[in-house]
C-alpha cells in the first residue's frame, strides 16, 4: 500500500511509464515551495513557485529523473544586512529504484512507493547545495561602519577618526619631519645655535 500522497505537489505518478525501459515522459510544472528550503541568510519563501522542467525515463532498476528546478530567492546581505533577491536554476538528477528492487542496495538511494516518487528531497538538496554561503547585495559591498553601523555603500566617504590604541597614543605627540626622522628637542636646540 503506497504511503505517499499522490496529491502532494512534489509527488509524481509514473504509471504512464509502465516499467518499460526506454519509455520517457516530459514534465513541466510549477509547484509551491515547501517550508525551510534554504540557509540562514538566503532561502526560497514557502509557497513561492518552483518551476520544474523534468524528464522521467524508465530504466531497468527504476525511474531516472533529470531536469532543472528554478526558484526565486530572498535573504540578506551578510555584510550590510540589506535585502537580497536573486533567481537560481539548478540541475536535478535522481534515480528512484522500484520498491521491489534489491533490498541490500544503499539506504541512501531513493526508492519509489508503488508508482509514485517523491521529488522533494532531491529538489531540496539541489537548491540548498547551490546556495552561496555568504550572499552579497553587490560583489564589492563595503558593509557597515564598525563604529556606528552606517551602511557604507550609501556614503563611501562616511567615516570616523580611527580610534587610537591607548598604548600608542604617546606617538601622536612626536614631531616627524619631512625626512620621516623623529626630531627631538636637543637636536632642535643645536640647529638653532
Amino acid at each position: 500500500m503506497p504511503t505517499l500522497d499522490h496529491r502532494a505537489p512534489l509527488v509524481l505518478d509514473t504509471h504512464e511509464l509502465g516499467r518499460r525501459p526506454g519509455t520517457e515522459r516530459e514534465v513541466a510544472l510549477d509547484v509551491p515551495a515547501p517550508a525551510d528550503i534554504g540557509v540562514d541568510m538566503l532561502r526560497v519563501p514557502e509557497g513561492d513557485p518552483i518551476a520544474l522542467a523534468l524528464r522521467l525515463e524508465s530504466v531497468m532498476e527504476g525511474v531516472l529523473v533529470t531536469g532543472t528546478a528554478s526558484v526565486d530567492l530572498v535573504g540578506e546581505c551578510v555584510r550590510c544586512l540589506t535585502d537580497v533577491t536573486d533567481t537560481l536554476t539548478v540541475d536535478v538528477q535522481e534515480l528512484y529504484l522500484y520498491d521491489d528492487a534489491d533490498p541490500d542496495e544503499d539506504e541512501q538511494t531513493s526508492r519509489m512507493d508503488g508508482e509514485l516518487l517523491d521529488l522533494e528531497p532531491a529538489v531540496r538538496d539541489a537548491i540548498v547545495l547551490s546556495l552561496p554561503h555568504n550572499p552579497l547585495c553587490t560583489p564589492d559591498c563595503p558593509g557597515l561602519c564598525p563604529q556606528c553601523g552606517f551602511r557604507l555603500a550609501d556614503d563611501p566617504d562616511h567615516g570616523h577618526e580611527e580610534p587610537v590604541d591607548p598604548r600608542w597614543a604617546a606617538l601622536r605627540d612626536l614631531d616627524v619631519g619631512d625626512s620621516g626622522a623623529v626630531q627631538d628637542e636637543s637636536s632642535e636646540q643645536k640647529e638653532s645655535s
